[in-house]
């Protein structure tokens, strides 16, 4: 499994770490992602994705 939401497909963001002196170093932003079971499944959600199935599911 990738490091993606298998719901909205979200995945690893490039950003920049700046420093005081404004060097700028490159590095990922990863997506929260959590393990739920849904039918039996096992699949990857942003806590964005989940937040909206609780929502919608209670």
């Amino acid at each position: 499994m990738s490091r993606a939401c298998t719901l909205c497909g979200k995945s690893a963001a490039r950003a920049n770490h700046v420093s005081h002196s404004n060097v700028k170093v490159p590095r990922r932003q990863k997506p929260n992602l959590q393990l739920l079971k849904i039918d039996g499944k096992s699949l990857k959600a942003c806590t964005t994705c989940r937040r909206t199935l609780s929502k919608k599911l209670a």
